[in-house]
């Protein structure tokens, strides 16, 4: 009889006080039945990770671990951000499991597709995505600016899996394969799907938040689908020589407008004309050096090779 998998959960921990116990609670219940199944390992454990929080999440996380050993604990230096946080807490443990499963802390994610996530491991999926099948619960609003977040990532050529988030399972050698993207400006919903690998899909009902408030406001959403965008694809800067090409056509067909009505003796009257291009072509400009200028800034930043996370302290087991 071929033996269980060890399955490790990453769950990354911003200001989660009034989440974490329920989280605990029904994660510990699922994983113990899962291994009552033997689907996977008693040595599997639930890993949270600490980004840095204000309140009393890593003293929660620390009370857990002394409860029972099955709950560690990733502790970061400093706030460094979701992404960060979550590829620390995968990188930590890559080497003690044979798959991940990573989620959120605020319950959104429906804790039972894990078990179908390890189906499809079992079947030989090296990545299995959580995707939603439906935003029965969003707003309109926010229902609007998800999908289109994804759509706008899609037309700008990132590859990225239309409604999935950071629900995933991967195995240890797809971890393998994601340690060996050095880049500083991490976006993992458009750099997993590079990795390859057979793939599957879970779909899954998202559920509203259990308690406290979402880390993700649409001003973080919209600097994250940028930061997700300049990250994977040049495609704005590809869009500026467009804009560039389509302007000098323009200027060419005006001057030619202007010599033929300087010819026939008309006069050109050109004041509001004259106004609108220079600010438009002002406004294009400014608009062409802040995208350039992002791009520059990362590569800085890629240069630099700062540390992506510095981890404090690990709680996990003696041996």
């Amino acid at each position: 009889m071929e033996k269980s998998k060890i399955l490790y959960l990453v769950i990354p921990c911003y200001n989660e006080q009034e989440v974490l116990p329920e989280t605990a609670k029904q994660l510990l219940a699922k994983i113990t039945s899962l291994i009552s199944a033997k689907k996977i390992s008693p040595k599997s454990r639930i890993v949270f990770v600490n980004d840095g929080s204000k309140d009393q999440t890593w003293n929660i996380i620390a009370d857990l671990h002394e409860q029972n050993p099955i709950f560690q604990g990733v502790n970061l230096s400093r706030n460094k951000g979701h992404q960060n946080a979550l590829l620390a807490g995968l990188m930590t443990v890559k080497s003690f499991c044979d798959m991940t499963i990573s989620l959120d802390a605020d319950l959104q994610d429906d804790i039972n597709a894990i078990d179908e996530m390890v189906e499809k491991y079992d079947q030989g999926c090296e990545i299995v995505y959580g995707v939603r099948n439906a935003r029965d619960t969003d707003t309109a609003f926010k229902k609007f600016t998800a999908e289109g977040f994804y759509k706008l990532m899609q037309f700008m050529g990132a590859d990225i899996v239309f409604n999935h988030a950071d629900y995933r399972l991967m195995s240890r050698k797809a971890l393998d394969g994601l340690e060996q993207f050095e880049e500083s400006n991490l976006f993992l919903r458009g750099i997993v799907p590079m990795i390859g690998y057979q793939t599957g899909e879970v779909y899954y009902a998202r559920k509203e938040r259990f308690a406290g408030e979402s880390k993700y406001p649409l001003k973080k959403m919209l600097s994250f689908a940028w930061e997700g965008i300049t990250s994977l694809t040049v495609k704005p800067i590809k869009m500026i020589t467009f804009c560039g090409a389509m302007l000098f056509l323009i200027s060419i067909i005006i001057l030619i407008y202007s010599l033929i009505r300087h010819v026939t003796g008309a006069t050109i009257q050109g004041w509001t004309s004259i106004m609108f291009s220079v600010w438009a072509i002002g406004g294009l400009q400014l608009l062409s050096i802040g995208i350039i200028g992002e791009y520059i800034g990362k590569v800085y930043l890629e240069t630099k090779a700062r540390p992506k996370y510095i981890i404090k302290e690990y709680l996990h087991d003696a041996d």
